[in-house]
This record gives C-alpha cells, sequence and structure tokens, in this order.
C-alpha cells in the first residue's frame, strides 16, 4: 500500500527519490520502495528522513509509534494506543487478513477503511470463501442516535453522509455467502473489529472523532474477561439490528 502522505509531502517540496536518498544516505530505490509500496525505513533513517522534509516522524511512518505494553494491566490487554490515527490501516486490514473462523465489525462509517484500501470488499470475499463467518454492522444514518452522534462529534450531517456512504461499500457483500450486513441505530460506546481471537477497540468520546480516541488492542484469554464483554456487546447490537439486502 502506497505511502501517500510521503508522496505528497516529497512532491510539495520538489524532492526526488535521489534527492531524499542522497541526504539520508541511502540507495534511492529505497526511497521509491518508502513512497510506492509504503516500505518503513529503519527509525534512524526514519527520522532524519522526517527532519530533511519537514514532517512528523509518526506523521509520515505511524507505525514507528510503539503501542505502549499493557500486560501489567490486563493479560488479555496486547497494546494500547492514545489514538486511532496512529494506526496505519495496514493494522486493522492484517487482523481481518489473518482471520479464519470469525470477522465481526461494528461501527458507524468506518470509510477510512475502504478509502484507504479500496481491497477490503474483495479481502472479505476472499475470507468467506475461506469458511470464515462474517457479520457488518453500520449506523443507520436515518435513526436519531447516529445524527446525535454527529451532533455530539461537532461534525453536523458528516456521520450520516459517512454511514450511507459505509454502506454504500459494504451493500456488494449482502448477497455473498457467508457474509451478512445489517444498520444499526443504537448509541455507540465503541467501534470493534473482531477477527477470532483478536479485537481493536475503538473508544468513542464525547465531542471527539473516532480518529482521535484511543484503541486498545485484546487478545482473548479463554476465559471472560474485557474480551467477552465486548463481544457480547457486538451480539446484543447484532440482534437489534435490521438485515441489509443485496
Amino acid at each position: 500500500m502506497a505511502n501517500e502522505r510521503l508522496r505528497a509531502v516529497m512532491a510539495a517540496g520538489g524532492r526526488t527519490h535521489a534527492d531524499l536518498a542522497g541526504v539520508v544516505e541511502v540507495d534511492p530505490k529505497s526511497v521509491e520502495r518508502w513512497g510506492n509500496l509504503g516500505r518503513t525505513p529503519r527509525r534512524s533513517t526514519a527520522l532524519k528522513a522526517a527532519e530533511t522534509l519537514g514532517e512528523d516522524v509518526h506523521a509520515l511512518w505511524p507505525q514507528l509509534k510503539q503501542a505502549r505494553s499493557a500486560r501489567a494491566v490486563s493479560p488479555e490487554l496486547v497494546a494500547l494506543y492514545e489514538q486511532r490515527a496512529e494506526l496505519p490501516v495496514s493494522a486493522f486490514v492484517n487482523l481481518l487478513a489473518l482471520a479464519r473462523r470469525q470477522i465481526d465489525v461494528l461501527v458507524y462509517g468506518a470509510v477510512f477503511l475502504h478509502e484507504a484500501y479500496p481491497r477490503l470488499n474483495e479481502l472479505l470475499r476472499e475470507r468467506a470463501s475461506d469458511g470464515c463467518a462474517i457479520r457488518i454492522a453500520v449506523g443507520d444514518a436515518d435513526d436519531a442516535n447516529v445524527r446525535q452522534r454527529g451532533q455530539e462529534e461537532r461534525f453536523g450531517d458528516g456521520i450520516e453522509s459517512r454511514c450511507r456512504l459505509a454502506l454504500m461499500h459494504y451493500r456488494p457483500l449482502a448477497t455473498e455467502p457467508g457474509i451478512e450486513i445489517r444498520t444499526h441505530g443504537t448509541t455507540l460506546y465503541n467501534s470493534l473489529y473482531r477477527a477470532d481471537d483478536d479485537l481493536l477497540v475503538n473508544a468513542h468520546i464525547w465531542g471527539v472523532n473516532a480518529y482521535a480516541a484511543p484503541v486498545w488492542h485484546l487478545r482473548s484469554s479463554g476465559s471472560g474477561g474485557m474480551f467477552v464483554t465486548y463481544a457480547d456487546s457486538f451480539e446484543a447490537v447484532w440482534k437489534s439490528a435490521q438485515p441489509v439486502e443485496g
């Protein structure tokens, strides 16, 4: 996946692959791979490149911002991120790609996934064809709770547009065997992205867009705990959600 941020910054500054390579002392082919293939340089090289370009290194390579270890808090808590924006989209994509039994997604819109990874539907079809059960619930743009969330985020009717856009993206999957798409009108406290025994929880905070809210990565311990709490929450919303016809 291309690093569009890096390519845009280089273009704006009139930097070529050779220019940046000469400053940070790497092969121009390496710089080309950073931009076109989304490769991540070593931390020391990335810091030098970011300084040269006048950019924050984590804005160019979010994956270099290491998650805080949270094992001491809970054996289920794999990592904690201050903002969803710290996670590259590849973290979500890779999580879903590794699923073998079950994928559950509960969001209002989360259109950032399709925007950054246009192959998302193809990936979900592939997982379903391999026997993975997939359930995706997006927000009902006409529901009062969803509109209220938009007002709280100070996005006006933006969240309604994102819900409609998300449904447009996912609707073609509604006829695929093993994939179910539903819309919900719940007051959503967290967006959930589950793949088998791993779960990314994106908190919802009053007045804050989801990209600026924390994310915690949970892994099931097999004996209750937070993972089951969130999994049960998904089930409750799913039961009340409305099926989408293809």
